[in-house]
């Protein structure tokens, strides 16, 4: 099969692509995180607005990928660090915000005013789930490093159309992505209740806010 892959859209070696990939978007990162919150908080309907968002992005990283980003960055240094900070901050601020609405939730002594508070609270930082996500993924150090590196190591330079090759490992890689999103979608959709009605919904915003200041930091140690 990978050699009527590789004829038909000039992917090399298919088989090492889509396990990679599935390994790949299978570790924790910001865009299922945000998910998964935006899930618990909101709802289903919210949480796939940010799935989309998620999904517009990686195709923005994908196209960047095909025209030549790798290249574009490594080429230029200074490009690559205003990217890779400016990334890291971004993700970091996210980060600071949830830990504080964790910390106000906390310290609230009644339970179902906790709830009530984390609610608002979560609603302000889960607002516009669809614009969100998609600065979340565009700064995503996981998908930049994949898009621009593992990526385009199994298009075959020398295939006649290599938009098909893309084309063709872009669509693998969002059906991964939504198949995994959804997962975490009904999860999260599950736990509502939960998460609504006792300070877990604290502790949830909390840990995805160290999470989210880790991935900053991560990005902000990325190399090409």
């Amino acid at each position: 099969m990978n050699a009527l892959i590789h004829a038909t859209f000039g992917v090399s070696d298919f088989w090492t692509f889509f396990i990679g990939t599935i390994f790949i978007v299978l570790l924790p990162g910001p865009n299922s995180m945000y998910v998964l919150s935006v899930a618990a908080q909101r709802g289903i309907r919210p949480a796939y607005r940010g799935a989309c968002g998620i999904f517009l992005g990686d195709f923005i990283l994908m196209v960047l990928s095909a025209g030549g980003m790798a290249a574009l960055l490594k080429a230029n240094p200074t490009l690559f660090y205003a990217v890779k900070y400016s990334g890291a901050a971004y993700l970091g601020w996210i980060g600071i915000q949830m830990l504080l609405s964790s910390r106000r939730g906390l310290r609230q002594k009644n339970t179902e005013q906790s709830a009530t508070d984390i609610a608002v609270e979560g609603t302000n930082s889960m607002s516009k789930p669809f614009t969100r996500a998609l600065i979340i993924s565009l700064m995503n150090p996981k998908a930049i490093l994949f898009f621009i590196s593992f990526f385009i190591q199994f298009v075959d330079p020398e295939f006649s159309t290599p938009v098909l090759s893309y084309a063709f490992l872009g669509l693998v890689c969002q059906i991964c992505s939504f198949t995994y999103l959804t997962a975490i979608i009904l999860v999260g959709a599950r736990l509502a209740d939960a998460f609504r009605r006792r300070r877990l919904s604290a502790g949830l915003s909390g840990g995805v806010g160290v999470m989210f200041i880790g991935f900053g930091a991560k990005l902000a140690t990325a190399t090409l």
